[in-house]
């Protein structure tokens, strides 16, 4: 059994208590229970209307005492919130009939005098014993915790708080921001003087074994380097492009507090800005003019080696779809004579990039990690720590082809004529028609493999969310397979799937 774990922390008025909540909320899972002792007038109700304010992202929000109503119940953008007050609770068995255990199954509850639930109590849960203080408005919070993770949850966000507290943030409110598609989450970090990012990356830890012993994100070099973010922003940062600078790190706790570079998209509203995608895309050729090293190195000299972005890495990714996705629209398993002709297509058409290995690759250049800037460089990078060595043509891909946005075709074309245009300029001539189709084949191979990660990810996990941008990526897919280029792998998917039963 995991041992308790027993923390006090002591605030001196009502904005220490914010904070506090702030910390807590940061470390939050559905189905988490937080019982809140404490006698009247200690604060309880404030507490809890700090962390729901901060789930919420909406500091103004109305939060009322659930004293007369018991429960009062709030939709977040990442999970439900119940508060309960239980004080006028006359048994245990009432719990039944407000709801009580379809609710702390679903998301975070929130429960004041919860001696009153009895042994109807989740064992696993944190209780938080609120006392007085030092001075009039002082408080004493008294954290005992058992089971799911708190132990570890609890040191990362005392940590992050001390890191902010080295940085010049120690009064900073933190607040969820929408990752990236990595296993990273952020938090931002607002005072008065300023902001910065919070950023929290765990290791992969022991991953499936895919093939030939080694794991699907060592075949397809993804990786969970501290000093490959770190070495290839700075190295972006040196040829002239806008990459968060480090702040401070925790290393050990896989913590770095970054620059905030802002949560402007090139895509506000989630509607593609034609001006901003015109500008992504004339950036992106901008890096072609560039001779880039085979090592990143960050500024406090760290290296990174970049993988070559090979056939094989490009083979596993597209293989996904016919292991995932092809059977989930079939619903059967392909046969593997199917899959073994599925493959040889791709074989033969990547066999073109075997040798184009003269662009870093940033993977991701879409709208979630593209921030839009008003002063000087209008595109901020922040998703590249999976950066490889392969052709210029994915990234481009990457950005006419954005999963998360509706792409006109008539901006998908101006992207790839804008991008053209100024890669001759930058870098002088190319062979354009040579390079349209490598756009063409790699965006295929890129949305047949997030077709296949979507299902693989919602199957393993039962998380659906991403779920969504499957019609927009299928035909993504589907458009690329009316060039002669994709004539191969446009008969291969129209026998397996023709278009009366896809979804």
């Amino acid at each position: 059994m995991t041992p308790p774990v027993r923390r006090t922390v002591s605030v001196s008025d009502e904005a220490g208590t914010h904070r506090l909540a702030d910390d807590i909320a940061a470390i939050v899972r559905p189905g988490d229970v937080i019982a809140l002792h404490g006698d009247l007038g200690m604060g309880k109700s404030a507490f809890a209307r700090a962390v729901i304010r901060r789930l919420a992202g909406n500091p103004e929000l109305e939060v009322p005492s659930p004293t007369f109503t018991v429960l009062q119940s709030y939709e977040t953008a990442r999970f439900p919130v119940h508060h309960f007050d239980l004080y006028r609770l006359a048994d245990p068995d009432e719990l039944v009939e407000i709801g009580f255990f379809e609710a702390i199954n679903e998301g975070l509850s929130l429960i004041e005098w919860p001696d009153r639930a009895g042994d109807e109590l989740p064992a696993d849960r944190l209780d938080i014993v609120i006392s007085e203080g030092d001075g009039f408005d002082g408080r004493r919070f008294s954290l005992n915790a058992e089971g799911v993770n708190w132990a570890d949850r609890l040191d990362e966000t005392f940590a992050a708080r001390d890191l902010l507290i080295r940085s010049g943030l120690a009064m900073a409110t933190r607040a969820h921001v929408q990752g990236d598609a990595s296993t990273r989450r952020f938090e931002r970090a607002t005072q008065e003087s300023g902001s910065a990012i919070l950023m929290h990356w765990p290791s992969f830890g022991t991953l499936p074994i895919h093939a030939d012993g080694l794991s699907y994100e060592a075949i397809v070099h993804a990786t969970d380097r501290l000093e490959a973010f770190l070495a290839v922003g700075d190295t972006l940062r040196r040829h002239g492009f806008r990459t968060p600078r480090l702040i401070a790190a925790d290393e050990p706790r896989r913590l770095l507090l970054i620059e905030d570079l802002g949560s402007e998209s090139i895509a506000p509203d989630g509607m593609a800005s034609n001006d901003r995608y015109l500008a992504a895309a004339r950036r992106l050729a901008d890096m072609a003019g560039i001779v880039w090293p085979k090592v990143a190195s960050s500024d406090d000299s760290r290296t990174f080696p970049l993988p070559a972005y090979d056939r094989r890495a490009l083979l596993t990714e597209v293989e996904l779809f016919a292991s995932w996705y092809a059977p989930d629209i079939t619903g059967r398993p392909l046969h593997d004579t199917e899959t073994a002709e599925w493959l040889a297509l791709w074989d033969g058409l990547l066999a073109r990039f075997d040798d184009d290995r003269s662009a870093w690759v940033l993977k991701d250049y879409h709208s979630p990690n593209i921030l839009w800037q008003r002063d000087g460089d209008p595109i901020g990078l922040i998703d590249y720590q999976d950066a490889l060595l392969g052709s210029p043509a994915y990234d481009l891909a990457s950005l006419v082809t954005d999963a998360r946005v509706d792409i006109p075709d008539d901006l998908a074309t101006a992207m790839v004529d804008a991008y053209c245009s100024r890669r001759r300029e930058v870098a002088g001539p190319f062979d354009e028609a040579e390079f349209r189709d490598r756009v063409v084949v790699i965006g295929a191979q890129r949305n047949a493999k997030i077709l296949g990660r979507f299902v693989r990810y919602a199957k393993l996990t039962g998380r659906t969310h991403h779920l969504r941008f499957v019609p927009r990526v299928r035909h993504n897919f589907e458009k690329a397979l009316s060039d002669k280029v994709l004539a191969g792998v446009k008969l291969w998917y129209e026998r397996l799937a023709p278009p009366v039963v896809r979804p």
